[in-house]
């Protein structure tokens, strides 16, 4: 079987909810396609639909109409036992709110997702000491996260994030809750292991220092794609990004 054109397809994506008795329609017929080892950062305004997105992508929700193609496979058709399967080695996910085990120290977290792939202890440290290492927290190994600051836990969950070697990293406002500096910095880290590791990166976001290391940004506003750009020639509209 030929491997197919893109990483991650979707069609014809719609999603509502029901919220105080109203449908909201928090995507309205999406159509995107992200390319292997590229760097797409989904940009829009609060609101306005990117998180929904990114949850349909990761399989972290259900879309009411459309389907979102994995590696060329629909993954509503997946059992609950292979979307498991696929949530632990193909997808590596980064929250805004790092989403770190408070009583766990920072390699213990790292090495939490390794223990669902069958790695040995002895392989989990080795392996979770050498992602931290890498993210800049050697010193940082038996710290956990309320004895580290905001952009250190990011770095924590981005080295979690690439513990069983996904293809997929998304990201979800990884920059939301951290000040100008540290957030440029966790920036530059996303794009560095991208182009080491070849991983595709999909960030949700509103930052505009995305857009420095994005290869494409898909932008969206009320639920639907408006464009989708490479980043040679991009040209900010006004009001882009009202929150």
């Amino acid at each position: 079987m030929s491997k197919p054109e893109y990483v991650v397809e979707t069609r014809d994506l719609h999603k509502q909810y029901l919220l105080k008795g109203e449908v909201v329609n928090a995507l309205k017929g999406v159509n995107l396609q992200v390319r292997y080892g590229e760097y797409l950062s989904i940009m829009g305004p609060s609101g306005s639909g990117k998180t929904t997105l990114f949850n349909m992508i990761g399989g972290l929700d259900t879309p009411t109409k459309g389907i979102v193609l994995l590696d060329g496979r629909d993954i509503s058709k997946l059992t609950p036992v292979q979307m498991a399967w696929v949530r632990c080695h193909k997808i590596g996910y980064i929250f805004q709110t790092f989403n770190l085990i408070p009583v766990l120290t920072a390699l213990d977290n790292v090495a939490l997702p390794m223990i669902f792939a069958g790695l040995s202890r002895e392989e989990r440290i080795k392996k979770a000491t050498r992602l931290l290492e890498r993210v800049g927290l050697g010193d940082r190994l038996n710290h956990r996260p309320d004895e580290l600051s905001g952009g250190q836990q990011q770095r924590v969950a981005i080295a979690r994030a690439l513990a069983n070697d996904p293809a997929i990293v998304l990201a979800d406002e990884p920059t939301g809750n951290l000040d100008l500096n540290t957030g440029l910095k966790i920036v530059h880290l996303l794009k560095e292991l991208n182009d080491e590791r070849k991983v595709t990166v999909i960030t949700a976001t509103h930052d505009l220092k995305m857009i420095d290391v994005s290869d494409r940004i898909a932008w969206i506003r009320d639920g639907q794609i408006e464009r989708v750009e490479e980043r040679v020639g991009i040209e900010l509209e006004e009001m882009e990004f009202e929150i």
